[in-house]
């Protein structure tokens, strides 16, 4: 890519302008780790274990360090210049008109298919204790619609508020499990019959008990666990104080992604043979079982149902400024630019919980597999989004190297080596998913389709320019 030269580099359009700069720092710091933390840990990380064995453990230590410098790309960009409409302006910025369109519109397509996930998966979480069986799923859906919703609505407070205790169920629950589990494993305690040790992951197969290959194609699935990472970028415009909460944010994410994920399943096969975890239950429900410990089941249901909660409530906050800045770039309808009283971009909230209405009416009509496919879709929107993201990074530091803007320090490590090593590793898990037959080779088939109906799009809106 040529670089605009100095008298081609154009500020954004003002897309924080009428925003209430009303998240402190704690609920900065939540956002940022509840992002990095999602069902995939608590829920799937039991298919996981019996996909991959111990070696989930290195999976999850390479995506997570991967994400880390996604986060550092973005720590960049947001020291340069706090956006509450976070890639989508960087991209405008940075890149043109054109790329910014295209990651506001898949990084929509992204969290509204994760966000019709969510809400299902909601009212099915509900329908674990019996006394509601007979009340119908969407019922559940949308009283947590409307919940959700309604905190997204009436202020940017209330949406940290809601996302600093749903975060922090999910931490509490997690460093609870590794403190009585490291208890365990000191003093040797018996579990279900075997001595917990590190002899228990040497003794059933090693790291690889399956061979690399396994474990190099979970990777595609693994990295997906970080999806709401760069939620903390669009934070940062509606924080007090984004210069000094940012940095302390990003960097503590690396060490919680390496205590929380990889420390709990380096315990996890260290508690228990790899072989004892299951599909479709969590390892921590397991764990717990072979203890004895009662009622433990209904307290995953609990985190685990939080965690559903944390990401319907991000997709919503974030959908809204997202398409607030598309409008404001002239990339969507004038309309969803608007704000309430509370500054708040309700047109375009009231947009998303319209798909996600018309979600849970489709999750009846739609059989699993298309279901499944649905979600890879929203890989591919998380996979550009983090693309942009790092993009952006490169475009912004060369014109910093030669002079055209000002560095606001928090510089990426290892730039730009690790920003193009990052873009490899992220064109990697794309070659993992098309070879994920039968799924994932119909995602990456579609990505000619998902550009053909992006270039539409832009057509349409051209046009509709020239008219105007």
């Amino acid at each position: 890519m040529d670089i605009p030269s100095k008298s081609h580099h154009h500020p954004p359009p003002q897309v924080d302008e009428g925003y209430h700069k009303d998240l402190g720092r704690r609920q900065v710091q939540m956002i940022a780790i509840g992002g990095a933390i999602g069902t995939g840990l608590f829920l799937g990380a039991g298919t996981r274990l019996q996909q991959a064995g111990p070696s989930l453990a290195i999976d999850y230590l390479v995506c997570g360090l991967f994400c880390f410098l996604i986060l550092r790309a973005l720590g960049e960009l947001v020291m340069y210049r706090p956006s509450a409409g976070s890639f989508v302006s960087y991209a405008r910025e940075f890149l043109g008109e054109k790329a910014a369109y295209a990651a506001g519109w898949l990084s929509f397509l992204n969290w509204a298919m994760t966000g019709i996930v969510d809400i299902t998966a909601v009212a099915l979480y509900m329908h674990f204790w019996g006394t509601f069986d007979h009340v119908p799923q969407w019922v559940f859906a949308l009283v947590a619609l409307g919940i959700v919703g309604t905190m997204n609505m009436i202020g940017v407070r209330y949406f940290g508020e809601l996302e600093f205790w749903f975060s922090l169920i999910k931490v509490v629950a997690l460093a609870l499990f590794l403190i009585f589990g490291c208890v365990v494993l000191g003093l040797k305690m018996p579990v279900g019959g075997a001595v917990p040790g590190f002899h228990l992951i040497s003794e059933n197969g090693g790291l690889f008990p399956h061979g690399i290959m396994p474990a190099l194609f979970l990777m595609q699935g693994v990295v997906f666990a970080y999806s709401a990472i760069e939620l903390v970028g669009t934070a940062a415009g509606e924080c007090a104080n984004p210069r000094e909460i940012i940095p302390r944010a990003i960097n503590s994410v690396i060490w919680r992604i390496g205590l929380f994920y990889v420390g709990s399943v380096i315990l996890l096969v260290c508690l228990l043979p790899w072989t004892a975890y299951h599909k479709g239950i969590s390892p921590f429900v397991t764990f717990f079982q072979a203890l004895g410990v009662p009622h433990v089941d209904t307290v995953m249901n609990i985190v685990v149902l939080t965690a559903a909660l944390s990401s319907l409530n991000s997709g919503l906050y974030s959908t809204g400024r997202v398409l607030r800045a598309l409008a404001l770039g002239g990339s969507a309808p004038r309309a969803l630019a608007k704000m309430n009283r509370q500054s708040v971009p309700y047109v375009g909230i009231l947009t998303t919980v319209g798909v996600y209405l018309v979600g849970v009416g489709l999750n009846y009509l739609i059989p699993a597999r298309v279901f499944e496919i649905v979600l890879n879709v929203a890989a591919l929107g998380i996979i550009s989004t983090w693309s942009f993201i790092l993009i952006c990074q490169i475009r912004m530091r060369k014109l910093v190297n030669s002079g055209e803007i000002e560095s606001a320090g928090f510089r990426m490590p290892g730039a730009p080596y690790t920003a193009w090593l990052t873009l490899g590793f992220l064109g990697f898990v794309v070659v993992m998913m098309a070879l994920d037959y039968p799924e994932g080779t119909y995602t990456v088939i579609a990505i000619p389709f998902i550009g053909l109906i992006l270039a539409l799009g832009w057509g349409l809106i051209a046009l509709s320019r020239r008219r105007a």
